[in-house]
């Protein structure tokens, strides 16, 4: 998959501006952004769903959206919201599923049989979808979207409304289908999540800020990540959020955890600005997080139009 100049607008407002991306076979790309960063809008002009204001879309070798008709029945989608049929069971679901993407009865049967197994769905077939639990209506939307083999998988922040066990359990099932040969593009706004992919872009405001793997991100900020240990923490914060070259300054537990805006060794001077407020502390170079690239990816953004 390969987008290039990439945007869309409604109105006024440029939800997505000027986006990039490459997608390689394969592999779960993952999209990470706060609400509103324009993931969903993005994921909806790959597949066709929406036209963009400009910019060229290749997908699986077709152009997008001139070729979306025929491009439809080689990816899967699945959206935040559970949309199959509740008042229908999780086998009539399937089945109905079969149908629409023209699978012929016995290969559907069969098809619905791996499905029901593979996704743990044995005892919950005759089940009306309605009833079933959020990490249950989960696996049988993953089920639905890909029951007629697709190459590419889009989900668009699949795991929003689940239990970390369920969305545990999820994952396993998206890297079985990456390691079975499909491709995986998958937004969320769970950090734990963006550090399970292959490789991961961040968006903010529609603007793509940050492409690379989750390693490779994190490396960048080297240097730039301090903690600081104190027995009175709240005091030590109020000092260090407003010191020169502080991007962010949050407690975790008992410490504090700073993001520098470059990797020259500030130490001595934050130590100095907490000496000079009486605060006896403790200031190290610390491992960057996810979080860290992500508040670095995003600084300086905030009221900026889209």
């Amino acid at each position: 998959m390969r987008a290039r100049g990439l945007s869309r607008r409604f109105g006024e407002l440029l939800a997505v501006d000027g986006v990039d991306l490459t997608v390689p076979r394969a592999h779960v790309y993952g999209f990470l952004g706060p609400n509103g960063s324009g993931k969903s809008t993005t994921i909806r002009m790959l597949c066709g769903l929406l036209t963009p204001s400009a910019g060229q879309i290749e997908v699986l070798g077709m152009r997008v959206p001139e070729e979306a008709e025929s491009l439809r029945r080689r990816i899967g989608y699945m959206t935040q919201k559970f949309s199959l049929f509740e008042d229908l069971s999780v086998r009539e679901n399937l089945e109905f599923l079969a149908a629409v993407q023209g699978i012929p009865a016995r290969a559907a049967k069969k098809r619905v049989d791996e499905l029901i197994g593979q996704f743990h769905l044995g005892d919950r077939q005759r089940q009306l979808a309605g009833t079933l639990s959020g990490g249950q209506k989960q696996r049988l939307a993953l089920a639905g979207a890909v029951i007629h083999r697709p190459e590419l998988l889009l989900l668009d922040e699949p795991t929003s409304a689940v239990d970390p066990e369920s969305r545990r359990d999820f994952w396993e099932k998206l890297f079985e289908l990456a390691d079975a040969g499909t491709t995986l593009l998958v937004s969320t706004h769970y950090m734990d999540e963006a550090e399970r992919c292959h490789r991961l872009a961040i968006l903010d405001r529609g603007v793509l800020v940050a492409d690379g793997t989750p390693a490779e991100l994190v490396e960048r900020l080297r240097g730039r990540s301090v903690e600081v240990a104190s027995a009175t923490p709240r005091r030590a914060l109020q000092v260090l959020a407003g010191q020169p070259g502080v991007v962010s300054a949050a407690q975790i537990g008992n410490h504090l955890r700073l993001l520098l805006a470059g990797a020259e060794d500030a130490r001595g001077r934050l130590r100095e600005a907490l000496r000079g407020a009486g605060i006896e502390a403790e200031v190290s170079l610390s491992v960057p997080s996810l979080e860290d690239v992500f508040v670095a990816a995003t600084r300086g953004r905030k009221g900026k139009a889209a």
